[in-house]
């Protein structure tokens, strides 16, 4: 969706393309971190000792019984990765001018929402506790980014934010 604002056409990225983004930042970060914390924690980070009869449920056709049983993550170690992965995004946020990698391998970042320049600090903390919030429930916050004027997500509109294609 394009829109004349302030003598500039902005074009705001719409839900699929910040899923994709989405997917290669899970690939280039959040999987690495999350590995380290696994191996740090001994382990600990996820148990997957219900794993094998997860899987056996899921042959069977048992989709409850498979989501019961699927790999839990510590409560003690869970807050370590999420820490790391926020420090890492608000850093890629503030290095890259509101991209992450997978942003800025398709050309889009994260602005703000009245002046399309560069997130302020408060915004990135924002806008990444909105990540939290937009989950809840099944990931709606996400999917307002289909039905909003300026392709926002919530925790968009709580930090004040829209990404846009650069």
């Amino acid at each position: 969706m394009k829109i004349e604002e302030q003598n500039t056409t902005v074009k705001f990225a719409g839900f699929w393309v910040r899923f994709l983004a989405t997917w290669i930042d899970m690939i280039i970060f959040i999987v690495p971190l999350g590995l380290i914390v696994y191996f740090i924690s001994g382990g600990a980070l996820l148990d997957f000792s219900d794993f094998a009869q997860s899987m056996q449920y899921a042959q069977e056709g048992n989709t409850l019984a498979a989501l019961q049983h699927m790999p839990r993550a510590s409560a003690k170690w869970e807050p370590l990765l999420e820490l790391l992965v926020a420090i890492v995004t608000i850093v890629f946020w503030k290095q890259w001018a509101g991209a992450t990698p997978g942003k800025k391998l398709l050309s889009i970042h994260v602005v703000d929402a009245k002046t399309y320049e560069e997130i302020n600090n408060k915004q990135a903390i924002v806008r990444y506790i909105g990540y939290i919030v937009s989950t809840i429930p099944l990931a709606i916050g996400f999917i307002m980014v289909a039905f909003t004027k300026k392709r926002q997500a919530l925790h968009d509109m709580l930090a004040d934010t829209v990404v846009i294609y650069k």
